[in-house]
Parts: C-alpha cells; structure tokens; sequence
C-alpha cells in the first residue's frame, strides 16, 4: 500500500506487481520485451493502488501528448454535437485525448482557443473556422508543426484536410425537389453573418462557378439555390431570399414570418441549417400554416424533431457522425507522420422525402 495522501507511483506498481520498475514501466509504455502475463500482472496493479501515469513525464520523452484539440463553431449546435461525439469516439479508438473549445462563430475567439490549444501542446487541430479566409492563425499552427484538419468548410487559404459535404449540391438538391413539383416562388431562410457574403446578390453573376473554398457553409448553400434556379430557367426573386438579423432561432423566426406574410408569399420554403429550420418551423406554426397544403417546407439536418411533427419534415440530411471520425482519422494519420498532399473530403449528403412537401395546386 502506498502512503496516506501521497498519489502512489511506478515505484509502488513495481513493488506489487512484484517486478523491477524498469519493467514496470516497458509494460505500462507499450515498449521492449514483456511478457503477456507480466504486462497483465502490472496493470492489474495499477488499478490495485489506483495509480496514473504522469502524462507530462511521458510527453517529454515522446514529444507527444496524445491529446487532439477540436475548435467547434457552435457546440449547443445538434450538428456540431453529433460532429463531435464522431471526433471524440474515433480519437478514443485511437489512444487519443479530446479537448473542446467553443468559438460562437467569432474570429477573434477562434485565435484565442487556437492559441489556447497549443499551449496545451496538443498534437493535432480539428477546425470549424469562424471564416473560411481568416486562417493565419490556423496556417501558424501548422508552420509550427501541428497538423489542422477542418471539418464543415473548406478553405482555399489553407493547405489543409477537410471533411464536409457537397454543401452546394445538397441545396442545389432540394431546391429541384421543389422545382420539380411545380413551385417557382421559393422563399430560402439564410445565414450570411460574414459582411462580404451578406451581400449575396453578387453569386447571381459569373460566380455560380466559384471556389467552394472561399465561401462559408451557408452562402456554399445559398450557392446551391441558385444554381438550381439557373438550371432550370427560373429567374431568382431576390426578395425571396431572407438574411437573418441574428444567426440564432428567434433570428429565423422573425426573418421566416416577415417572409410568409407578405401579400405575394412563397408557395415553399428551404432553410440552409438545422438552426434556421427551428426557427423558420416556428413561424410556420405560430402563422398556422397547413404543411404541404399552405406552404412545402424543406429543412437541413436530420433530427429527432422532424419525424415527430406532422408532417415529417422533408430534409438534407449530413452524416454529422461519420464527418467527425472521418476528420479524427485524418488527423491521427497527420499526427503519425502521414505528409500526402491535404486532401478535400466530401461525404454524401442523403434527401429524405417526406409529408411536408407536394405539387403547387393548378
């Protein structure tokens, strides 16, 4: 047994374990000749005496802390809490700590918790960056050795991993769902918090073809809408298009309510997050608007909620999980030494059909 109030030590699992320290301590690092019946004799005994490494010693010797640091935009986000729990479960699978930091979408703090982050001396970064074109901070990291992988956006200023989806293209989805159903004045409740994308008439130019790397996930969703419109031959009503005051739900309540009570209201509805859904879905109730009768509704983000109500809302939905294993993998792979060229990972988006959509009434 060890001493009352002093945490006990590799010395003490040697003395139970009835071994030499040096062997104690191969057994518990994973390295050197050990037997299979020594090594589980040694950490039989560390869960005897309770003892813990000192990760801090260890790191010193391998230059590592087998921690990973995920910046997340929004964790009160269902998006960026299923993202998460993927990130979190890969790195567990691959011996590797998790450490959170939140940045409510703000530039400023980002840096903060960047800096934050390497201070802790973290092995890798996963990031949802605030604006995909404000990434010094983020290149630094990576100058100084620490590899980055983003998830949710991609950015043209960074050589860098990044996992997300086809943001353009789910939209772009959607909206010929309801296209191909005969609406042609389709309202889009949209976040455009970044001053340059708030003035997003300039995507109806030339730009439908631009860098999905300069565009943050919801004006790449925006993208999307008008390229369907463009697709199709149908002109865009700019006045359909509805930038939220605020990038939360009342924001989206309002923006939506402002949008379906006008005289010449949409006859559908499609919302470029699971925030804006919420929101856009709360005004459609408070109005007592019939689904699909009143209005079809497409959201984004394929929550328990949406099958709950009636109708079941027709929706993009993201593989939120599988975008956070697959961002940790590539980070480990990073981390182990992987110096391929950063590759863009695009997971599939799904459409799921439901009640809440149907043909325009002739």
């Amino acid at each position: 047994m060890t001493e009352p109030g002093r945490p006990p030590t590799i010395r003490d699992v040697a003395r139970v374990a009835e071994v030499s320290v040096a062997t104690a301590s191969r057994a518990l690092g994973n390295y050197g000749r050990v037997s299979a019946e020594t090594r589980a004799r040694v950490l039989a005994a560390t869960e005897q005496i309770g003892y813990r490494p000192n990760s801090l010693a260890r790191s010193m010797i391998t230059r590592r802390t087998n921690s990973i640091g995920v910046v997340c935009a929004d964790i009160a986000s269902p998006f960026f809490a299923g993202v998460v729990r993927g990130i979190t479960d890969e790195a567990k699978r691959a011996g590797f700590d998790t450490l959170l930091v939140n940045t409510d979408e703000d530039v400023a703090t980002e840096r903060e918790a960047v800096a934050l982050l390497m201070d802790k001396r973290v092995d890798g970064l996963i990031v949802s960056a605030a604006d995909v074109r404000e990434v010094e901070h983020l290149a630094g990291a990576q100058e100084r050795g620490t590899p980055v992988v983003l998830i949710d956006r991609i950015s043209s200023m960074l050589d860098a991993d990044a996992v997300t989806v086809d943001d353009v293209a789910a939209t772009e989805e959607a909206v010929r769902h309801l296209l191909g159903l005969g609406h042609r004045r389709i309202g889009v409740i949209a976040e455009l918090r970044i001053e340059r994308e708030a003035d997003w008439a300039n995507l109806l130019g030339p730009d439908l073809d631009r860098d999905r790397g300069e565009l943050n996930a919801s004006a790449a969703r925006l993208l999307g809408y008008l390229r369907a419109h463009r697709a199709a031959g149908v002109p865009v009503d700019p006045s359909l298009v509805c930038r939220t005051g605020s990038y939360d739900v009342g924001g989206a309540t309002e923006a939506a309510r402002a949008l379906l009570t006008r005289t010449n209201r949409p006859t559908a509805l499609v919302t470029i997050d699971n925030v804006m859904t919420v929101g856009a879905f709360r005004a459609v109730r408070e109005l007592d608007l019939d689904l699909p009768g009143d209005l079809s509704f497409v959201g984004f983000d394929n929550l328990d909620w949406t099958t709950l109500v009636r109708p079941a809302l027709t929706l993009v939905e993201q593989p939120m999980h599988e975008i956070g294993e697959q961002a940790a993998r590539r980070l480990v792979e990073r981390i182990s030494g992987d110096d391929q060229e950063p590759r863009r990972i695009l997971l599939p988006t799904s459409f799921l059909v439901r009640g809440s959509t149907a043909a325009v009434e002739s």
